[in-house]
């Protein structure tokens, strides 16, 4: 049992779920809690290494994992606590590769987030973005670190469904080439629901703060609201993303042609 932080293996996990730069340089994420590994599992990606804590691990999972000949440690409950970045953890710690997006060449969908900073909306969102079909999500400057603890914890495994890459805006531009580019905005001109998402095109949030910026202003080639009774000036930003996504995946499903009898 490894019961010491000074452990090499723990400070590496306490490195990566601490720090950006850690991450960055490691090339390597933290899961934590039977269903995000679990379904990393099933997705065909594999754990370097695995904690476990037998005070507070599922068995029935850890004999169902440990199947599959994972590098397993066990550790104790002290080592657990200071290794995980919750206040009640799950008994189970697994520090996969970073996964390496594999990016489509002619993406229909694609979502921009132009300085989303908040860690539980933008896991939200790329959950969102996973369930409502997109392509590809591009994080402009200024967003959360998308392997952040908590990002990964809200997206719920969405980071190993969908391609995600970061760029710059001049990197951006090339991607949205022959795409339709809205951007939600607040005082926008187009009602995101007559926006015409049945064409290929990218769609730009962002952030909670300021909204969109100069840079995706001009990549735009419309921007488009939600109407909103009681007042409300803004809607939170993985709510108005949600509410858009799945618009647009309505509009795509209500144009397809019906299958044959």
């Amino acid at each position: 049992m490894i019961s010491s932080t000074q452990n090499d293996k723990v400070k590496l996990v306490y490195g990566l779920q601490t720090r950006t730069r850690t991450r960055l340089k490691e090339r390597k994420v933290v899961l934590e809690g039977v269903r995000l590994i679990r379904d990393t599992i099933e997705r065909g990606f594999k754990p370097l290494f695995m904690f476990y804590d037998p005070k507070s691990v599922d068995y029935e999972f850890l004999a169902e994992i440990q199947a599959h000949d994972f590098p397993m440690l066990e550790v104790s409950e002290e080592v657990m606590a200071y290794a995980s970045d919750t206040q009640q953890p799950q008994g189970i710690i697994g520090v996969f590769p970073m996964p390496t997006p594999e990016l489509p060449r002619k993406p229909n969908r694609i979502l921009i987030l132009d300085g989303v900073s908040e860690p539980g909306n933008m896991g939200t969102i790329l959950r969102s973005a996973t369930a409502s079909g997109v392509d590809l999500v591009i994080l402009a400057p200024h967003c959360v670190d998308p392997y952040n603890p908590k990002v990964v914890r809200s997206g719920m495994g969405a980071h190993f469904h969908i391609p995600l890459v970061q760029a710059q805006w001049y990197e951006i531009t090339p991607y949205c080439d022959g795409l339709k580019v809205y951007a939600a905005a607040g005082g926008g001109d187009v009602r995101y629901d007559q926006a015409d998402y049945t064409q290929r095109h990218a769609l730009i949030i962002g952030g909670e703060a300021r909204g969109i910026g100069d840079n995706a202003r001009e990549l735009a080639d419309a921007l488009i609201y939600i109407p909103m009774a009681g007042g409300m000036e803004s809607l939170n930003a993985a709510i108005a993303t949600s509410v858009i996504l799945f618009e647009a995946t309505r509009q795509n499903l209500t144009t397809e042609a019906p299958e044959p009898e």
